[in-house]
């Protein structure tokens, strides 16, 4: 009868183990919706938040490093863009000084497109978010504000945009 009794109690304990939640899972996938950033703008005063974001537009986040080659290439081809990114939201992400963000931001000249925010998420909410490995980090969002894709490394911006406007990246 203990056999018994002990075999049932490893049965329902194994179960209960395969029933948990997988904890690698990263966040995004659970939650494929805009994450909750914050990040601190250049003026070093101002918070830009996902309720900031405009509503009905799709969305990309890219995560970067101002000293990152990959991440320099994105920013020109950003700019080389402008036109065809003028309906997408894009925000870039950083977690190096505000000096060295507002340098990059010059040197790339990022003011010229109107649609474009940068900063720097102050709590490093967004590393753990995407389980990121690589930079550039891009996430991208239809205008419901629904994850569409990620993708780590330098990404074609044309396949980008592609992406974004629901067409396929051929």
């Amino acid at each position: 009868m203990k056999k018994y009794f002990l075999a049932a109690a490893v049965l329902c304990l194994s179960l209960s183990l395969f029933a948990q939640t997988d904890s690698t899972t990263p966040p995004y996938k659970k939650y494929p919706t805009l994450p909750p950033i914050q990040i601190l703008l250049g003026d070093s005063v101002t918070k830009y938040t996902k309720e900031n974001i405009p509503a009905d537009k799709p969305v990309l986040i890219m995560i970067f490093s101002p000293e990152c080659s990959h991440c320099q290439h994105e920013a020109e081809e950003l700019l080389a863009h402008k036109e065809e990114l003028k309906n997408i939201q894009v925000v870039m992400i950083t977690f190096h000084p505000l000096w060295q963000m507002n340098e990059f931001v010059t040197n790339y000249k990022l003011k010229e497109l109107p649609n474009l925010v940068v900063g720097k998420d102050i709590y490093y909410l967004t590393p753990s978010f995407y389980d990121m490995h690589n930079l550039p980090f891009l996430a991208m969002y239809d205008k419901k504000g629904d994850l569409i894709s990620v993708f780590e490394g330098t990404m074609d911006i044309e396949k980008v945009i592609q992406t974004l406007n629901g067409k396929s990246a051929e």
